[in-house]
């Protein structure tokens, strides 16, 4: 005789609260234990924004050393990425319809930046173009978050706008502060005779601006020896 189907109106049986999990499940002592992984988790979160911070710190370490090292090099190329810049700008009024006003201050602070760039790399904190780029440079990420506000671009669209046409060119300016206060007149001109050659090394062992920052950063982390003679 085949079995009979149980009634419709009869509601399945519903474990017991002591019943046994399924094995693989968290059960009543996983579920009591999830603290420990939430702890775990903001430990690797907190390593890895240290790593990530430290990984920073040492590249720009490494930026300004290179930046003191080729003035004159690190000089055409901020050039060349303001020229940049510029070509970016007239690309997004031309093919994007960005605002006129918009477009009209980024160029104009273009144009302040190649006046900083006729002193580099002895630029004046005290300066009216090193003041007014400052200022500009707040102008033009308070326009564009309120462009982007109210205009829906890409997250990625976005990124990229401020970094070819905000970040990427007083970045350049900020690491290479420490530049001007390194160099001589003499380590601008061609020439390695003795006199030169011992103020030049008297001059690069005080460090200024940026790299005292990094230096002690990286002698707080990272002490070196003393030699003992």
């Amino acid at each position: 005789m085949p079995a009979r189907a149980p009634p419709a109106n009869v509601a399945p049986v519903l474990a017991e609260p002591g019943a046994q999990a399924r094995p693989g499940g968290r059960g009543r002592a996983g579920r009591g234990a999830m603290w420990f992984m939430y702890v775990l988790s903001w430990l690797s979160l907190f390593i890895q924004v240290a790593f990530i911070t430290l990984a920073v710190a040492a590249g720009l370490y490494y930026l300004a050393e290179l930046i003191e090292e080729y003035t004159v090099a690190t000089s055409r190329i901020i050039k060349y990425m303001i020229w940049f810049s510029t070509a970016v700008l007239i690309g997004l009024y031309v093919f994007e319809r960005f605002p006129t006003y918009m477009i009209g201050v980024g160029l104009f602070t273009n144009l302040v930046y190649f006046g900083l760039l006729q002193t580099f790399p002895f630029i004046m904190l005290t300066s009216p173009n090193f003041i007014l780029s400052c200022g500009l440079v707040v102008v033009n990420h308070y326009l564009a978050f309120q462009f982007f506000a109210e205009e829906y671009y890409p997250f990625s669209e976005v990124l990229a706008y401020f970094t070819f046409c905000l970040w990427i060119i007083p970045f350049a300016f900020f690491v290479s502060l420490s530049a001007g206060e390194n160099v001589l007149p003499s380590t601008m001109q061609p020439g390695d005779d003795v006199v030169s050659n011992y103020f030049t090394k008297g001059k690069r062992g005080k460090r200024l601006g940026i790299l005292v920052v990094f230096s002690f950063i990286k002698e707080a982390i990272l002490p070196s020896r003393q030699k003992i003679y």
